[in-house]
């Protein structure tokens, strides 16, 4: 015996006006295959459309030093130099590290640069410090310290220095020489 269905638009899915009959097979909607329809979204699987992993570039230079793990960072204890550094006082570790000590400055190409200055407001050492800086100059290239710089300025401007000295020494020698012929000629008044 069927028992009425329920009235209005419910419909109790256990009740079935029918002797039960096979339900129909989803796969198919009037003889078609249906595609399947997609499920829950997995997050850990990988992205389909994801572009291919970075290959790195074979011809590119080789860090020695790439994927290594650095020490972790630690506080010096007082009293002690920071880590990677000598104590004060002592050469570093490891050799072979820093700059090359600069050469030696020659001596004499410092004493014709100080006296090529000096010749600005004596002019008389103007001329030993040229002279002093193509000695410096030739100590420098049997020696090969430095200063060979100083010792090429002590030239020029010794020398130009001693030019303006000559060319005042000439100037005043011919305003000497023409107060004298000038003065001969005034004084014959006859």
């Amino acid at each position: 015996m069927t028992n009425p269905p329920p009235p209005g638009n419910w419909t109790d899915p256990t009740w079935s006006a029918q002797p039960s009959s096979p339900a129909p097979d989803p796969t198919l909607v009037a003889g078609q295959p249906v595609p399947p329809q997609p499920g829950p979204v997995d997050p850990y699987a990988p992205d389909p459309y994801a572009q291919a992993p970075y290959a790195p570039d074979p011809y590119a230079p080789v860090d020695p030093y790439a994927g290594t793990k650095q020490p972790p960072a630690t506080q010096p204890m007082p009293g002690y130099a920071p880590l990677g550094y000598a104590p004060a006082g002592y050469p570093p570790q490891y050799p072979g590290y820093g700059y090359p000590q600069p050469p030696k400055t020659n001596g004499l190409a410092i004493a014709a640069f100080v006296l090529a200055l000096i010749g600005f407001t004596s002019c008389i050492t103007a001329p030993i410090g040229a002279i002093l800086g193509h000695v410096a100059q030739k100590q420098i290239r049997l020696s090969g310290e430095g200063g060979a710089g100083m010792a090429k300025a002590a030239i020029i401007v010794g020398w130009i220095l001693t030019g303006f000295l000559v060319l005042v020494i000439l100037f005043y020698v011919a305003a000497i020489v023409y107060a004298i012929a000038t003065s001969n000629d005034s004084s014959s008044g006859y």
